[in-house]
């Protein structure tokens, strides 16, 4: 099964990040694109109890559905973070989300972000301007992911290895928001 190794790092001066990663070689795949996010679980949140995720995702007009766990054995974070991802690109989210309903999930949380793809023929850098701020991830092996930050000028400490919905978790408290999901109109009503 294959293993997602990714870090997140928080992105102040998008236009300085973007003259970097070209300076490093990297390539635009995918220019900014808008991101929809809906993840289901079941009423109880056995799901998120488990660590685990399974996300129905519309990017630039592409569906997938995404399935992530821990992995059983190895690391599942130590700087970097990892996850066994299980992926596939399907022609109808909404079918998707009907078979869902039907299983008894229900929608557990809704992200949003636009997001634009970068990489350098051996990982992956994603630039995700979310509600909540701009954030890049670095993805590929972990040794790729320390040379690539490095170029990058990212400091280790500054590595993030939680989620969305735990850096959303982190900025409604630190915000006293109300807000339920990590939407823009969600986020801006709070604000």
């Amino acid at each position: 099964m294959p293993v997602e190794t990714e870090i997140k790092f928080r992105v102040e001066d998008l236009a300085g990040l973007t003259h970097r990663l070209e300076a490093a070689g990297f390539t635009l795949q995918t220019s900014r694109s808008f991101e929809s996010n809906v993840l289901y679980d079941t009423p109880d949140r056995q799901m998120r109890a488990r660590i685990e995720i399974l996300r129905i995702r519309n990017y630039a007009g592409r569906w997938t559905v995404t399935h992530k766990r821990t992995p059983g054995t190895g690391p599942a974070e130590d700087r970097h973070k990892h996850r066994i991802e299980t992926e596939t690109e399907v022609a109808d989210g909404a079918a998707i989300e009907q078979i869902f309903l039907s299983l008894g999930l229900v929608p557990a949380f809704h992200y949003e972000k636009w997001r634009a793809e970068w990489s350098d023929g051996e990982g992956h850098c994603v630039v995700d301007e979310t509600p909540i701020g701009i954030y890049a991830e670095l993805e590929g092996s972990p040794d790729w992911i320390d040379r690539a930050a490095a170029r990058l000028e990212v400091d280790p400490a500054h590595y993030i290895t939680l989620s969305y919905g735990r850096l959303f978790d982190q900025w409604r408290a630190e915000h006293n928001s109300a807000a339920q999901d990590l939407t823009f109109a969600a986020v801006s009503q709070t604000s």
